[in-house]
């Protein structure tokens, strides 16, 4: 189970405090998939940055029962400096996976080829983004963070992405990102959607996108 009860955060910037979530309360159980749709700027990618804990929320708590993911399309925690093969034999040791199977998986999910053994530094964003997925797809979690892997890669890459999330990991809970609502409706069972910091939870898709829009379009 993740729990956040009564979760704010608060940006400090020069113009003062800017409030990106106020307030925010939700659970997701084992299995469950909960889509998250808002505008730019809505605190969506801080959210999921919140439930990883590669921040921490202003008040209130986040509470974890399972294995959380890194999110999926992030790569802020690789070494620049090494290789791609160095990140994953990196990651191998500290979750004691075997480093020869993983790099096999990687090379085959990734097609980086020769870029794999060059500093990931040099990667462009969605290199790095295809290496952040794969990494974690050699770690298994009770739950995956999806930021907007659907804008990775094409069309191809997205049904081998399809494949290892919904198919071979069904089982799994997962809190999706994504500016395309027809991914959110496809691969979630309940929905949120985000707006000027506060949040509001749907089990009926077309409510929640309804309410989407009319945050789309009364901006």
């Amino acid at each position: 189970m993740i729990i956040a009860d009564h979760v704010h955060k608060i940006y400090p910037t020069r113009q003062g405090n800017r409030v990106i979530l106020s307030d925010i309360s939700f659970s997701v159980a084992r299995g469950e998939k909960l889509g998250i749709l808002g505008r730019n700027g809505a605190g969506k990618s801080t959210l999921i940055r919140l439930i990883s804990g590669a921040e921490r929320p202003t008040s209130g708590t986040i509470t974890r029962t399972m294995s959380v993911s890194w999110p999926l399309a992030f790569g802020g925690a690789f070494q620049g400096a090494l290789t791609g093969f160095d990140n994953v034999r990196f990651i191998s040791r500290i979750y004691n996976q075997d480093y020869a199977q993983n790099i096999d998986f990687v090379q085959d999910f990734t097609e980086l080829g020769l870029y794999l053994r060059e500093p990931v530094k040099s990667y462009s964003q969605g290199m790095r983004a295809r290496l952040a997925f794969a990494i974690s797809m050699i770690i298994e979690f009770d739950c995956y963070l999806i930021d907007e892997v659907s804008a990775v890669g094409d069309a191809r890459f997205h049904e081998k992405c399809a494949v290892e999330l919904f198919h071979k990991r069904a089982d799994r809970a997962m809190l999706i990102i994504s500016h395309d609502p027809e991914y959110i409706k496809n691969h979630c069972s309940k929905f949120a959607i985000l707006n000027k910091g506060d949040m509001k939870l749907y089990t009926d898709f077309d409510q929640a996108y309804g309410h989407h829009m009319h945050n789309m379009h009364s901006a």
